[in-house]
C-alpha cells in the first residue's frame, strides 16, 4: 500500500512540474498574430490583443487587454476594450502540433460603446461586414470564407459596461453589469443568445432568444426571435428624454421580439408606474398598462403601432399609429380614442397631468371621452385634441361657496358635492403645461361655465370664464347679493332678472386651491352688458344705468 502511495506521489509530483513547465516550453506569443487576424476578418475591423499566457489547467490563453476599433465614420476611438480576454483551446494539439484550435472567448469586463448617426444608424451595423472591413486588408474569398468560417463552442462577456450615444450629442448612458453569454456562434448559422444587464437607477433588463446568422451587409438586419423583459426602468435616467421636460416614471415590459428580413415585431405588455408626463405635475400613483402590438422597418428607422390598448384600473382607451427613431429623439404621430372611460379609475393619474383636484374633493361618478392626437419627439410631445366629462359628481367641492368673493354670484347654492351634467374642452398639453380652449361646464345648480385658460408647469391656473344663470332656483332670495337682484340694478330696472344673466370672473391659484375672483377689466368693458340676457330696455321713465356704475356694488368691496 505504501508503494503504491509514494508511485502515486511522484506520478502527481511530475504531472505538477509538466504543468508548470509546459507554458514555458510553448511560444505562446507567436499566435498572437493569428488571434488578431481571424478575429479581425470575423468582425471586419481591426483586433488588438495584449501579450498572451497559457494555463493548462483551464485550458485557455489569456491576454492582457484587448481592443476592437469602432468603424471610423462613428469615432477614433476604440469600440470596444477590455483589460483581459480568455480564448479556450485545445491543449493536445497545441502542445504536440503547435496548433491553435479555439473553443470559446471569454472577455472580462469590457466596455462597449454604441453609437447613433443622425441617420439612424448604429456603429455596430458593420460588424462582420465588408465596409468595416480593417484598414489594408482588401476583399478576399478568402478572407471572406475564413470569417464565414469562423465558429467558437462559447462566447461571453462578463461584468461589461455599455455606453449609449450619439454622434451629435454628448450626452451618454451607461448600462452597467452586462453579461452576454452564447454557444455555437457562428457568422452563417442560427445560435442561442443571452443578455443581461443592470438599467440606471436599478433597473433590470433581459433578453433570451436565438439570432442569425449574421447579416453581413448590416448587422442590425440579423435575425432574432427573442423574449424581452424590462423591469424597474426609469425614463428620467435613459437620457432619452429632456431633463427638462419633466417626463419621467418606471416602466416594465414583458414583450415577444421577432426580426426577420429588415422588420421587427414586438407584442407584448408595457407598465409605466409613477408616470409623469408634464413639467410641474406629480407622479401618478396608478400604473397604466398598454397591451401592445408594432411593427419596425429597420432599414427606414419607422413603425407602425398597430391597434393597441391602454388601461388605467378599468378605464380603456385605443391607440394606433406611427413613429420615427431616425434623430435624437423618437418622434410620434399617434391617435387616443376613448369611450366612457369611468372617472373614479383616473382620478390618480390625473397628477401625471399637472391636474390636481381641489383639496378634499374626490371624482365619485362620471365617464370621460377623448380623441387626441400626440405628435412630435417623445421629449416635447404635444397632446392635442377634445375631452369631455359627462354626468359627473365631485364630492367635497362646494361650488358655491368658492364663488362667494364674486358678490353677484353670491347667492349660488350648489351643495357640499358638485353635480357636472356636462364638461367639454378643447385641451393642448405641452411639457410646459395645459391650455384650454372653449372650455364649457354645464352645472345643473348653477348654470353655464364658459371660457378658456391654461394651467402651467407649476400648476399655477389662469381663467377668463364667464358663467351664465340658467336655474335661478339654485340662487339665495337676496334681490341684492343675488344675480337676480344685482344684474337687474345693473339693468335699470328692480331685480327682475329671472334667467340668461351672465357675469365674467377669473380663475386663479392652482388645481388644488383654485380662487374664484372678479373679472374687473371685463365688467368695466361692458362685457356684462353686451352678455346680460334679460336686462333689456329700461322701464319707461327710468334711466338706464351703466354697469361700470355699479361696478362697485358687484365686487361689494370684498376681499379676494
Amino acid at each position: 500500500m505504501s508503494r503504491w502511495l509514494r508511485t502515486a506521489a511522484v506520478v502527481v509530483g511530475v504531472l505538477v512540474v509538466v504543468l508548470l513547465i509546459i507554458p514555458f516550453l510553448i511560444p505562446i506569443n507567436k499566435f498572437r498574430p493569428t488571434i488578431e487576424q481571424k478575429a479581425s476578418q470575423a468582425l471586419g475591423r481591426k483586433v488588438q490583443v495584449g501579450d498572451l499566457s497559457l494555463s493548462l489547467l483551464s485550458g485557455s490563453l489569456s491576454a492582457q487587454s484587448l481592443s476592437v476599433e469602432d468603424d471610423p465614420k462613428f469615432s477614433q476611438a476604440p469600440f470596444l476594450r477590455a483589460k483581459s480576454v480568455k480564448v479556450g483551446v485545445e491543449i493536445m494539439p497545441l502542445i504536440f502540433s503547435k496548433s491553435l484550435n479555439v473553443t470559446g472567448v471569454t472577455i472580462e469586463n469590457p466596455e462597449v460603446t454604441l453609437l447613433r448617426n443622425p441617420a439612424g444608424q448604429w456603429n455596430y451595423s458593420s460588424l462582420g461586414g465588408s465596409s468595416a472591413r480593417p484598414k489594408g486588408q482588401p476583399e478576399t474569398k478568402s478572407s471572406g470564407s475564413s470569417s464565414e468560417a469562423f465558429s467558437i463552442r462559447e462566447f461571453a462577456l462578463k461584468d461589461g459596461r455599455i455606453i449609449v450615444g450619439s454622434t451629435n450629442s454628448q450626452k451618454r448612458s451607461t448600462y452597467d453589469h452586462v453579461n452576454i453569454d452564447a454557444s455555437n456562434v457562428s457568422m452563417n448559422s442560427r445560435f442561442p443568445l443571452t443578455i443581461t444587464a443592470d438599467l440606471p437607477e436599478g433597473g433590470k433588463f433581459k433578453l433570451t432568444g436565438n439570432v442569425g446568422s449574421i447579416d453581413r451587409t448590416d448587422a442590425s438586419l440579423t435575425p432574432l426571435d427573442a423574449k424581452l423583459e424590462i423591469n424597474g426602468l426609469n425614463l428620467a435616467s435613459t437620457g432619452f428624454l429632456d431633463p427638462s421636460a419633466g417626463l419621467g416614471g418606471l416602466l416594465d415590459m414583458d414583450a415577444d421580439l421577432s426580426s426577420q428580413n429588415g422588420s421587427a415585431e414586438t407584442k407584448g405588455t408595457a407598465k409605466l408606474s409613477k408616470a409623469l408626463l408634464v413639467a410641474g405635475g406629480s407622479p401618478a400613483s396608478v400604473p397604466v398598462t398598454i397591451d401592445f402590438n408594432t411593427r419596425y422597418d429597420l432599414a427606414r428607422n419607422a413603425g407602425v403601432l398597430n391597434p393597441s390598448t391602454l388601461k388605467i384600473g378599468n378605464a380603456a382607451a385605443h391607440l394606433n399609429g406611427t413613429y420615427e427613431t431616425g434623430g435624437d429623439a423618437t418622434v410620434v404621430n399617434i391617435k387616443l380614442d376613448a369611450k366612457g372611460m369611468p372617472a373614479r379609475d383616473l382620478e390618480a393619474f390625473l397628477p401625471a397631468l399637472g391636474i390636481n383636484l381641489p383639496r378634499g374633493a374626490s371624482l365619485r361618478a362620471g365617464t370621460l371621452d377623448a380623441n387626441l392626437n400626440l405628435t412630435g419627439p417623445t421629449n416635447r410631445m404635444v397632446t392635442s385634441g377634445n375631452v369631455g366629462l359627462f354626468n359627473a359628481k365631485v364630492a367635497g367641492f362646494d361650488l358655491g361657496s368658492k364663488m362667494s368673493a364674486i358678490s353677484a354670484l353670491g347667492g349660488v347654492k350648489t351643495g357640499n358635492d358638485l353635480e357636472i351634467e356636462k364638461l367639454t374642452t378643447n385641451l393642448r398639453m405641452t411639457p410646459e403645461g395645459l391650455k384650454a380652449d372653449n372650455f364649457l361646464a354645464v352645472v345643473p345648480s348653477l348654470g353655464n361655465l364658459a371660457g378658456a385658460g391654461t394651467v402651467n408647469s407649476k400648476n399655477q391656473l389662469d381663467f377668463k370664464m364667464v358663467a351664465t344663470l340658467t336655474n335661478p332656483a339654485g340662487v339665495a332670495a337676496s334681490p341684492v347679493s343675488g344675480v337676480a337682484g344685482v344684474l337687474g340694478k345693473v339693468a335699470g330696472g328692480g331685480g327682475s332678472c329671472k334667467s340668461g344673466a351672465s357675469v365674467p370672473f377669473m380663475i386663479n391659484g392652482t388645481t388644488s386651491e383654485p380662487k374664484f375672483v372678479p373679472d374687473v377689466e371685463g365688467l368695466a368693458a361692458g362685457m356684462l352688458k353686451s352678455q346680460l340676457g334679460c336686462a333689456g330696455k329700461a322701464p319707461s321713465g327710468v334711466k338706464q344705468k351703466n354697469p361700470a356704475g355699479v361696478l362697485g356694488g358687484l365686487i361689494n368691496n370684498k376681499k379676494l
